[in-house]
Order: structure tokens, then sequence, then C-alpha cells
């Protein structure tokens, strides 16, 4: 009976080790798993009195900072020269693609100006080109009859008068006298052409041309035929024509008529006059002012000649060449203030201002526009400033779009600092992104993180887990090796440590995975070892 009763309890044994080796790994597996998820969720939230382990985790490092979203490109569009705002293709908030007009001035007057340049172009390239083509035939044959004339002008100045010069001279003395001679003769026949015979003669014309008339009008009368009365009407006009005689021979001499004849006759003494003093002057010979003058007349041609025959010299082609080189820039000038006076965007981007309006005088500033492309810049403190480097991924976000974030790339570090109103040292660092998924405006307020370093699988424990000797310069935790009376029962064990970031720090020396550390009084560090860790490479 006794073995009997035995047999079944020997029987159990195997059984109830393998169910506790189970639950001795389920508890281990378990723990690892806990350990490992600790890193995982970032669950550093420790309290005084806590006991946390030594975990296997991934640790990233990086800096925090704010800043303000800008245009990667601002720029305000002036006008180059002043003028009348003829028409405005924008207003504020118009998007406008680069080298599209915002903006036209009045061209009226460019347009004139480029116009007379390119006139005074053509006639520089013509004087240049008639230079070096020399002169025609045509040219030096007029020229050499210019100097023969001139020579024959100048050679009868000093020869003298000739003898047929001179009579045809007093020829001429003679004939502007009997021009006088005719000219009183005229005045007097005038003056007294109005006698007692001629007016008589003229009456008995009247008395004659009346009988005539009776005459004529009595046949037409009577025989009214056309020839009759054609006879009639002639007979009538020679009676008006002879009173007309009449009445001005009675009348005296017409005032007219003697201040014409007087007038002839100082035409003619002043003809007179003038041939007289030729002949003075012919038999006088050519003073030295006349003799001068034709001289240098004829040293005028001659010079014409020899330039035409042996062409432009270096100097007047440099010169013409100079002329016309002076007339393409003025040309160029006046194209480029044409050009100006249309305002084009220098690139694609959003119009912000708009300063003036059709028909004000524009000068100086017109509009105002920045770039589609955004960049955040960042105030970072002097302490993370040598982490950061151009080209380094950074994460922004916004407070207008709590929980959302994009993707953006540092492209520029200032190399000078400034300090805020608490004289705290910053750094602008610029981050450009791309804000495709979130209407990011100017002005907004952006929050970027910039990973500087990462480490996976290191061993971790929280923040608050290590103690700082100042002093000495090393660091500890407060190993838990065992408990009493329900007291957990710690040694101080001197760690070296690695990187760090808000929760967590890298434990190089000092620990293994699994082991438990007491969070005490005295936990936190008195040392600030840096927000980037010792750089410990483990």
């Amino acid at each position: 009976m006794q073995a009997t009763a035995q047999s079944p309890t020997k029987k159990r044994r195997p059984i109830y080790w393998i169910v506790l080796l189970v639950i001795v790994g389920l508890i281990v597996a378990g723990t690892i798993f806990y350990f490992r998820s600790r890193a995982n969720a970032a669950t550093a939230d420790v309290q005084t009195g806590d006991q946390v382990a030594a975990f296997i985790g991934d640790l990233s490092v990086g800096a925090t900072a704010s800043g303000q979203v800008e245009a990667v490109q601002t720029a305000i569009l002036s006008v180059e020269q002043p003028g009348i705002v003829e028409e405005v293709l924008v207003t504020a908030g118009t998007p406008v693609n680069a080298g599209d007009p915002l903006l036209q001035l009045d061209q009226r007057d460019l347009k004139l100006q480029v116009a007379q340049a390119e006139q005074n172009v053509t006639l520089k390239e013509a004087d240049l080109e008639a230079l070096l083509k020399g002169a025609e035939a045509s040219d030096i044959a007029a020229a050499e009859a210019a100097v023969k004339s001139a020579q024959a002008n100048f050679d009868n100045l000093l020869a003298g008068p000739t003898t047929e010069e001179i009579a045809a001279s007093e020829a001429n003395i003679r004939q502007q006298q009997a021009g006088v001679w005719s000219a009183s003769a005229g005045y007097n026949s005038t003056a007294d052409s109005i006698k007692e015979s001629a007016i008589a003669s003229a009456e008995a014309d009247l008395v004659a041309a009346q009988i005539e008339y009776n005459h004529a009008k009595e046949r037409n009368e009577d025989f009214a035929f056309s020839f009759t009365h054609e006879a009639m009407i002639e007979a009538q006009e020679n009676l008006a024509i002879a009173q007309a005689k009449f009445d001005e021979l009675k009348a005296g001499p017409n005032q007219g008529s003697l201040n014409s004849a007087s007038a002839d006759i100082s035409a003619a003494q002043a003809n007179l006059n003038q041939a007289r003093a030729d002949y003075d002057s012919l038999i006088s010979g050519a003073s030295e002012t006349q003799i001068s003058a034709a001289r240098a007349t004829l040293a005028r041609s001659q010079s014409d000649l020899a330039d035409l025959k042996t062409g432009a010299g270096e100097q007047e082609i440099a010169i013409a060449q100079a002329q016309l080189d002076q007339a393409r820039l003025d040309l160029q000038a006046a194209e480029q203030r044409l050009a100006d006076s249309t305002i084009s965007a220098p690139f694609d981007g959003l119009v912000t201002k708009v300063f003036v309006s059709i028909g004000e005088r524009a000068s100086g500033q017109v509009l105002e526009l920045v770039s589609s492309d955004l960049q955040a810049v960042l105030q970072v403190d002097e302490l993370d400033i040598a982490s950061l480097v151009v080209g380094q991924p950074a994460e922004l976000s916004f407070e207008s779009w709590p929980g959302q974030s994009v993707s953006g790339t540092i492209c520029s570090i200032a190399p000078s600092s400034s300090k805020d109103a608490n004289s705290i040292v910053n750094y602008d660092v610029t981050v450009q992104f791309d804000a495709d998924s979130l209407p990011v405006l100017v002005g907004m307020t952006a929050d970027a993180r910039v990973i500087t370093a990462e480490k996976e699988d290191v061993l971790l424990v929280p923040n608050a887990a290590i103690t700082a000797n100042r002093g000495a310069g090393t660091y500890s935790v407060n190993l838990v090796t065992g408990e009493e009376e329900g007291e957990p029962v710690v040694e101080s064990r001197e760690v070296t440590i690695g990187l760090r970031d808000d929760e967590f720090t890298q434990i190089l020396s000092g620990l293994s995975e699994g082991d438990t550390v007491l969070i005490g009084e005295l936990a936190a560090p008195t040392i600030d070892f840096g927000a980037f860790g010792n750089g410990g490479d483990e």
C-alpha cells in the first residue's frame, strides 16, 4: 500500500519542473521585451524612489530651435527713370512667373529717343563707310574745277585790270549815265504833259466820240440788226475812253506817276554811282585783303583736292569710328531705358505690395515681390551651433498645424552671432523646406528639430538615474544589489556615459543590460554634459 501511494507522486514531479521552467522563461522574455519596449516608447517619466533597469535601445540626439518663416528671395522693385504709370498689371496677392510684366510706364518719349539714336547710328555708319571707300571721280573733278577757278581769280587780282575790263567798265558808266538822263526826261514829260493844246485835243476827241455814238444809236433804233447793235456798243466804249482821257488831263498831273518817275531817277543815279565806284576800284587794283582772301581760297581748294586724292587718314578714320561707337552706345542706352520702362518679375513668386497707381509719376519703389520658395530662419543657441552643419536634415512644425511637420535641410549658418533681450548668444540658421503639403505663409513661427547624432542598440538608462560629481567630473548610478526588509540595497557605481537626449543617456561602461538602478534624491545630474553627451563613440 505504501509503495502504491508513493508511485503517483514520483510521476508528477517532471511535469512540475517543466511548468516552472516555462513560467521562468516567460518572465525572462517578458522582462527583456519590457526593457526594449521602454526604449521604443521613450517612457522615461520616472520619479524619486523608482527602480529602473538598463536596457538596449536606439538613441537620437538633436537640437531644437524656433524662428520665422521667410521667403528665399525678397525684392523691392524700382523704376530706373521716373515716368508716368500707364498700366499696372498686378495687385497684392497676384502669383507671377519670372519674366512676367508687372507694371508699364509711358513709352512715347522713350521710343522717339530710340528712333533718333538709330538714325544717328545710320549716319555715322555712312560717314565711316565714305571715308573707307574714298572719293568718287565726280568729286575729284569738282575739286579740280574749284582749284582752277580759285587760281584764275587769284592770278587776275595780282595781274590787275586788262584793257578790255577798263573799256567795259567805262562803257557801263556811260550806259548808266544815259539811264539817268532817260529817267529825268521821263519825269519831265510826266510833269509837263498836261497843256492847253492837249486838253483842247482831248475835248475835240470827246465831241467826235459823242457824235459817233449818237449816229450809231439812231441807226440801231431805226434798223435793229446785230451789226448795228455792235456798232453802237463800240461807239459807246470809245465815248467812255475819250471822256476818261479828257477828265484826266483836265484834273492835272497824277501824283503816282510823278512818284514812279522820281523813283526811276533815283535808281538810275545809284546804278551810275556803282558803275563809277567799280571803275575806280578796277583802276586802283586789288587790295591786300582781297589778295589774302583769294590766296586762302586757293589754298583751301588745293588742300581739299589733295585730301580727296590721298583718301582719309588714320586719324580721321579713328575719329569716325569713335563717333560710330558712341552712337551705338547711345542707342543701347536708349533701348535699355525703353526696356526699363516695363517692370518684370525677376523670379517666380507672389506680389505682396503695389505702391503706385495708373496716372501717377513713379520714381523709386513701385512693387514688392517675394519668391515662392520658403525658408525658416532659426535662432540657435551657441551651445548647439557646433553640432550643426550645412546639409543636415531638419523637421519643421508650425503653431498653425499642431502634430504636422515638413522636412527641410540646413542651407546656411550665420558666421556671426546676435544677442536677444536676455543677452543669450544665438546664431541664425537657415532651413529650406518644401511646404506643398501645408499652406505655410511668410511670417509664421516655425519650430525645428535637427538630428545631429544617432546610435542603435546601445545601453540606456533614464537621465534622472545619473548623479554627477562636480569636483571629480565623474558620473555614477545607484545600483540595486538586493533587498532587505522590503527596502532596496544599493551601491554607488561609477559609469562612463556617451550620448544623451532629453530622456535617456548612453552608458559606455559600468552597467550591463538588465541592471537595476534606483532613482534617488540626488539622481539628477548637477554638471551639464551638453545636449549631445560627451561624444562617446561606443
